[in-house]
């Protein structure tokens, strides 16, 4: 997913390229400089998809050296941070992409989920509220939002992202989850089991039981019995783990029950961490309980 963020951000760049054999000297200096920030940037991308994020860092900056002023640029090494976990130095990368272009959605999208990366997720709601203002059409499928919402504490708003996203997808029991645990913060855990969003089939194991846990038809064990009995191929299941911890964390919180929670987002945070934005979601949530233990 990092890698396919980060081509796309390659390929962006390289399409708005000038021509190059320009007759008079300065033009000549100026077209040199965007080969060679072209070649730089081809290169970065060539070596992170080699797994080599620190020399794709280096030549990236060598890039945004090359042209200080270019805001996709900047997008573009900022995404390579995020990736390696660096939330502060995206975010400087992103803070400079919105000064250098106050209307690139893309910045304000991508600073959002650093925020929210960082625990802040007032700030994140609010770049993902600019993105959104920019690009209206992207508020129905917007769930990064959602959540950051339901982590600012901003319940009624997440339930409206999340209804809104049924427009996008019915079969979504995360999606379901979300507006239920949004519910459960502002008005009690049974009319957030009342009035759950209702679900097609959403085909991932163990989605099917996750719902049916939330809605009070399944008992904890029976979701990781849904893992078990599938017998996945090992990195399917490490998924399936991962999803079942991470949901298992959040039910037991709702219930009251902290240590069961931290005990579940523990493993899906650390021992079966996916690289998704998900993931980041169990880090930072196993993170409040840490720290409010």
């Amino acid at each position: 997913m990092a890698a396919q963020l980060v081509a796309y951000f390659v390929f962006c760049i390289l399409i708005v390229a000038p021509p190059s054999g320009c007759a008079d000297t300065a033009a000549e200096l100026r077209t040199q400089a965007q080969d060679a920030k072209t070649d730089a940037l081809k290169a970065a991308q060539d070596a992170f998809n080699k797994g080599d994020r620190d020399k794709a860092i280096e030549l990236a900056t060598k890039a945004v050296d090359l042209d200080p002023k270019d805001a996709r640029t900047r997008l573009f090494r900022g995404a390579i941070y995020g990736s390696m976990n660096k939330h502060i130095e995206a975010v400087a990368d992103f803070d400079r992409c919105v000064e250098l272009d106050p209307k690139y959605a893309e910045a304000y999208q991508q600073r959002g989920c650093e925020q929210f990366k960082r625990s802040r997720f007032a700030d994140s709601v609010a770049d993902f509220d600019k993105y959104l203002e920019l690009r209206p059409d992207a508020k129905a499928g917007h769930w990064q939002r959602g959540i950051s919402l339901y982590y600012a504490g901003k319940f009624k708003e997440g339930c409206a992202q999340f209804e809104g996203y049924e427009k996008v997808d019915t079969n979504d029991v995360e999606n379901a989850v979300w507006h239920f645990l949004c519910v459960a913060r502002n008005d009690g855990v049974e009319k957030a089991r009342a009035n759950m969003l209702k679900i097609g089939k959403d085909r991932r194991v163990p989605m099917s039981q996750v719902y049916a846990l939330y809605h009070g038809d399944l008992k904890p064990a029976d979701v990781l019995a849904a893992v078990d009995d599938a017998q996945l191929k090992p990195q399917e299941q490490r998924k399936a783990l991962f999803y079942a911890h991470l949901y298992l964390g959040l039910y037991w919180e709702v219930e009251g029950d902290k240590k069961k929670a931290l005990e579940h987002l523990e493993l899906a945070a650390d021992k079966f961490r996916i690289e998704h934005y998900m993931g980041d979601v169990a880090v930072v949530h196993r993170d409040l309980l840490r720290a409010a233990k």
